[in-house]
């Protein structure tokens, strides 16, 4: 089995994750893509009552969408959400062909020397990146490759789309509607989240 994993804070989940997801799905060879939503993020401050409820938005947004996957093995493992150990935890439990595809942000992929085990993981996956910034300069990533990094970028244009901008905009009581699933929005609006 071949797997592209999207891994993240999802805090919200929203529109532009969908999309990255979907458009993944439809140019890398695998089946599915797994998102999998960070227990505890290692390098972000986390409530965790809350992680249930990002879990959750994420399950509702990926339902009834063809090859996309929710995974909770970072909520099963209970500590610190190390994605080289989420990893190791995959290759354990899966007959997995090849390398597992691994998505990820240029904002993201940038402060990759800083995980955990960075070297190791490094050995266990191909980043293919997406971005998340205006006029991004791919060339600043090339030191990374020579470091043996191995990733590609995926030729989707960045989506305006940040799950702070969306925790603003309902603090103020402004509408995210188009910005992230109707059933996500439902879901936080049920939930009173993101109100203070």
């Amino acid at each position: 089995m071949k797997l592209c994993l999207f891994q993240g804070t999802f805090n919200p989940i929203h529109n532009a994750h969908i999309q990255v997801a979907e458009f993944a799905l439809r140019k890398l060879d695998c089946g599915k893509i797994i998102f999998i939503p960070a227990y505890k993020p290692p390098h972000k401050e986390s409530d965790d009552k809350f992680a249930i409820h990002r879990l959750n938005m994420v399950k509702l947004a990926c339902k009834n969408r063809q090859g996309l996957d929710v995974s909770d093995i970072e909520f099963q493992l209970n500590g610190k959400s190390y994605t080289y150990l989420t990893i190791l935890e995959l290759y354990k439990r899966y007959d997995i062909e090849g390398k597992i595809k691994f998505l990820i942000g240029t904002d993201a992929f940038e402060k990759i020397e800083s995980w955990y085990k960075t070297d190791n993981l490094k050995e266990l996956v191909d980043f293919v990146v997406f971005i998340r910034e205006n006029n991004c300069d791919k060339s600043r990533f090339e030191q990374l490759r020579e470091k043996g990094y191995n990733f590609e970028f995926m030729p989707l244009e960045f989506l305006d789309i940040s799950s702070t901008e969306i925790r603003e905009k309902i603090a103020k009581g402004a509408s995210i509607k188009g910005l992230v699933p109707e059933i996500t929005e439902e879901y936080i609006i049920e939930n009173g989240l993101y109100r203070n």
